[in-house]
């Protein structure tokens, strides 16, 4: 299948918000705090006129997801950029066309397409700055053979979840990325 095909066979933003299990709760937390900053929407607008389009790759149960698709839609929706949604899991023959360090089914995935169907860019799983974040969590994990590695693992993943959801800086890292690309590839 190509892009095009792959966009159509996805779901709207509000089909898989709604159809969202895990993370629903801080994904709209998120969306409702974050708004595109008003000097930004001059930079966003002559992208109304180019119909891009983008694929999201994701699960619900993704942290990564949690904070980036509020942000992104926030961006798409200043831009109108028309997005649909697949999930990863169900869709391992687009995923592996993305993988991170080309081995890591790594998600959230925006693929960015022009009115054709030809990839603009694509982003994701997360933002240098917040890679650098979860670099340093993971550090602080005992070894995975370690009694306790499982427990500290969940301890990591809520606090992890929680300062996505509540740190208004990683929601401005995830947005200058965004941006950044978008900028890039205009």
């Amino acid at each position: 299948m190509n892009l095009h095909e792959w966009f159509h066979k996805g779901v709207t933003p509000d089909t898989y918000i709604e159809a969202m299990e895990q993370h629903k709760e801080n994904l709209l937390s998120i969306y409702d705090q974050f708004m595109v900053p008003e000097e930004d929407l001059s930079f966003f607008n002559p992208l109304r006129s180019e119909q891009l389009r983008a694929i999201v790759i994701t699960e619900d149960w993704c942290g990564d997801a949690m904070l980036n698709v509020p942000i992104y839609l926030r961006i798409a929706e200043a831009g109108g950029i028309e997005t649909r949604f697949l999930k990863r899991d169900e869709n391992l023959e687009l995923m592996d066309q993305y993988l991170t360090n080309g081995k890591s089914r790594s998600i959230p995935k925006i693929i960015v397409i022009n009115k054709n169907g030809g990839e603009i860019f694509n982003w994701g799983p997360r933002a240098p700055k917040l890679q650098a974040f979860i670099d340093k969590s993971l550090a602080s994990l005992p070894p995975n053979d370690a009694g306790d590695f499982k427990e500290k693992q969940q301890e990591m993943f809520q606090f992890v979840s929680k300062a996505y959801r509540d740190n208004k800086e990683f929601h401005s890292f995830v947005y200058q990325d965004i941006k950044k690309h978008l900028l890039n590839n205009d």
